[in-house]
Parts: C-alpha cells; sequence; structure tokens
C-alpha cells in the first residue's frame, strides 16, 4: 500500500507533519479528516515501504484505514449511495450553509461543521458526502447531485448559477425562502381543505342516501299512489344510480386507464414541452406558475448580473435555472438574440412572453446602468404580485366548494320535496 507523506493543521491551528498508509490520495485525505486534521499538503512517498504481516499464509497491511464515519463517529457509519432527505432536512441544509457562508466560512469549512452537528440526523451524512466530492475537486453543483436525489435539478441549477457568480450564500438564502414558501403554502392549503373535505364527504354520503334510500322509497309510493306521476328529475337520478350500479366496475377501470395513460404521455419527453404550456394557460395555477417564474428569474438575474457576470452567461445560468420547458424556450430566444448584439430588453420584446411593466425597469436599468437593482425591484414587484395570487386561490377554495355543496344538496331537496307535493296533490284529486 502507497505511503503518503502530509503537511496539515491541527485543531488548534498548529502545523503538523507525518506519514500514513491509504490506497490512494483520497483515502489519504480522509484518514487526516478522521484525525481532526486539516490537509495543507499531501504527495506520495515512493521511497517508503508498508510493512506487510502474515497471518496464515495471508499477507495483511498493518494500519488499514477504517470504513468512513459520519462526522468520524466510530458508531454512525454513512450509509452506501445517494441519501434522500426530507423536504425540512432540505431546508435545514439550505438555512444553516447559507448562514455559515454568509458568516465568511468556506465552504469546505461550512460542511465540516454542519457534519460535526449532532442534531442535524441524515444531514451529517450528506455533508460528509458533499465536502468528501468537494474536496475532491468537484464543483458544488455536482457534489450535491451525487449526495442525494432530494436535490433536484432547479436546485442544483441554482447552486451552479451561485458558484459562477460568487454569491453562493445569497442564492441559497433565497432557495431557503422558496422552499419555505413553498412548504407554508402547502401546508395552508392542507389546512385550507379540511374542512371542504368534511363538507364534500357529507354531501356525497347525503347523495347516496338520497338516491339509494329516499327517493327509490318515495318513487314507490308515488308509483303505488294513483295518478302518481313521477318527477322528471327524480327519474334522471334514478336512472343514473342504476347504471352506476351496474357499470361502477367498467367506469372504474377507464378511468385507472385514462390516468395512466396521461402520465406516460406527460412523463414524455417529446410532450413535456406541450404538457408545460399547458399549465401556464390554467385557470389560478397559471398565473402562479408564471409570477413565480419572473421572481426567480430576476432575482437570479440581479445575483448574478449584480456580482459581475456577463450578461450572456447569467442568462444561460437563469435558463438552466428554470423548469418548465416553455419558458426555457422563450429564454433560448432571448439568449439567441442577446447573442446577436440586441439589447436585453428589445430581446424580451421579440419573444412576446415578458409583461410590458418587466421590459419596462429592465429597460430603465439599462439607460442608468443599474440593471441589476432594476431587476431585482422587478423581482420584489411581482413577489407581491404571486403572494396576492396564492392569497386568491385560498379565498377561492372554500366559497367554490361551498356553493357545490349547496347546489348539490339543494338538487336534492328540491327533487324530494316536489315529488311529495305532486304526490299530496294526486291524493286530493281524488
Amino acid at each position: 500500500m502507497p505511503v503518503f507523506a502530509y503537511k496539515a493543521l491541527n485543531a488548534k491551528g498548529a502545523v503538523t507533519t507525518g506519514e500514513l498508509d491509504a490506497a490512494d490520495r483520497t483515502e489519504a485525505i480522509r484518514v487526516l479528516d478522521r484525525k481532526g486534521l486539516q490537509p495543507v499538503s499531501i504527495r506520495e512517498n515512493t521511497a517508503a515501504a508498508v510493512p506487510v504481516r502474515k497471518t496464515n499464509g495471508k499477507a495483511k497491511t498493518d494500519d488499514a484505514p477504517a470504513a468512513p464515519k459520519a462526522n468520524g463517529s466510530k458508531d454512525t457509519p454513512i450509509p452506501d449511495g445517494p441519501v434522500k432527505l426530507k423536504r425540512q432536512e432540505v431546508v435545514l441544509f439550505t438555512e444553516e450553509l447559507s448562514d455559515m457562508l454568509s458568516a465568511g466560512l468556506q465552504l469546505e469549512p461550512a460542511l465540516k461543521s454542519m457534519e460535526s452537528r449532532q442534531e442535524l440526523g441524515n444531514l451529517k451524512a450528506v455533508s460528509f458526502k458533499i465536502r468528501q466530492v468537494v474536496r475532491d475537486g468537484v464543483n458544488f453543483s455536482v457534489a450535491l447531485k451525487k449526495a442525494s436525489p432530494s436535490f433536484g435539478p432547479l436546485y442544483c441549477s441554482l447552486a451552479a448559477a451561485g458558484e459562477a457568480s460568487g454569491a453562493l450564500d445569497t442564492i441559497l438564502k433565497r432557495q431557503a425562502h422558496y422552499l419555505k414558501t413553498l412548504a407554508e403554502l402547502q401546508s395552508r392549503l392542507i389546512l385550507a381543505m379540511i374542512y371542504p373535505a368534511f363538507l364534500i364527504l357529507a354531501g356525497v354520503g347525503v347523495s347516496i342516501v338520497f338516491v339509494t334510500t329516499l327517493i327509490p322509497q318515495l318513487t314507490s309510493l308515488i308509483q303505488s299512489t294513483p295518478g302518481g306521476k313521477i318527477p322528471l328529475g327524480a327519474a334522471i337520478l334514478i336512472g343514473l344510480a342504476d347504471f352506476l350500479k351496474k357499470w361502477w366496475i367498467v367506469m372504474l377501470l377507464v378511468l385507472v386507464a385514462a390516468a395512466i395513460f396521461f402520465k406516460a404521455w406527460k412523463d414524455n419527453d417529446a410532450n413535456k414541452p406541450a404538457w408545460d404550456r399547458m399549465k401556464l394557460r390554467f385557470p389560478l395555477i397559471g398565473p402562479v406558475i408564471t409570477s413565480r417564474f419572473y421572481v426567480q428569474f430576476l432575482e437570479t438575474m440581479a445575483n448574478l448580473v449584480g456580482n459581475g457576470l456577463p450578461l450572456l452567461r447569467a442568462l444561460e445560468l437563469s435558463r438552466d435555472a428554470t423548469h418548465n420547458r416553455s419558458l426555457r424556450t422563450s429564454l433560448d430566444r432571448v439568449i439567441e438574440q442577446v447573442g446577436d448584439g440586441r439589447s436585453f430588453s428589445k430581446a424580451l420584446i421579440r419573444t412576446g412572453t415578458f409583461p410590458a411593466l418587466l421590459i419596462d425597469m429592465v429597460s430603465v436599468g439599462e439607460q442608468t446602468g443599474k440593471i441589476d437593482i432594476s431587476l431585482r425591484r422587478a423581482a420584489e414587484r411581482y413577489d407581491k404580485e404571486l403572494d396576492k395570487d396564492l392569497q386568491r386561490i385560498m379565498a377561492l377554495i372554500m366559497p367554490t366548494v361551498l356553493i357545490i355543496m349547496a347546489l348539490l344538496i339543494g338538487t336534492m331537496a328540491y327533487l324530494m320535496i316536489t315529488a311529495i307535493f305532486q304526490t299530496i296533490s294526486a291524493l286530493n284529486h281524488k
């Protein structure tokens, strides 16, 4: 086994030197890390040899390095392969790392600090994996993909943009804010849907009782009454109930097959641009997706341009951080026209995708030479618009459910009352 001579810093900052046995340079770095040493230089000592002893006829090397442990701990082994994280863990990782980077720590010491935290759970393993990959010279965004699938393409693309601009802490802080906002929105949506869900279940239950029990009994009473006539609405409901009783299995299979076909169509790469275009046209949901894109695009561009990146490179990184393929196509056209020498604002006009207000603010930034400030102000404005869209959706959920339930129960009650009055009227005429 090779022998490596090293120079490293201990916990007190003192320089220490020595030799160690390791399979390769990466393993040597890990051995030093487990000893609490920060390597300064490592080189292979070809003149030294590793003592070998024989046990039962088999050669064994002394001082074989142990398997890597989380945080150098002897009782917490690192799991093999990528580690999945919960959304709360991703948010915690992003917040912790952005705070430490904002405080002036370099990336590797910041990851080392997170790895030593006892309360972070799976984040210790993820921090260890990321730090080992980064230490080998790989970009942070690539290390994220290797360490955990929970860091999606959007997250990794934004991390790459932050690395390129030198504003990784700012990008991560905004990404943490976005993830927290998304989690809060989902939580609010779930809480807002609890009461309507109970109303829907109650309404469905009442409808089933009406159709399967009350209306058939009333119908039998009407038919047994001389001159009794079943109301048209009640007859339609009874026919519908009989149809569902007879064909419900077929209808269920058709719905399942349609769902499977739709998912296969949606997941096909050739159909993803069309599906992304459809999502932008959905009522209520489309404006939210569009506003979220404007906020993310403007914030990313403001950070990149503000940290000195050329406009064309900033556009390319912002394009890579865009999830919707339809909007990404629009950014491709913007990049092409800016590359041909057109101004940023005129390129936005030619795409026909961006609103006039956004373009005007970009144009003001171009004229004043402070485009990053204009982009950030536009991002703040559309962030407010996004919040209004979300509040509008939340406000419409309850009235919509109440109206639907009122129509459903009201229709059932109307049919029952109409049938009763017709029966009474027929009896009075007799």
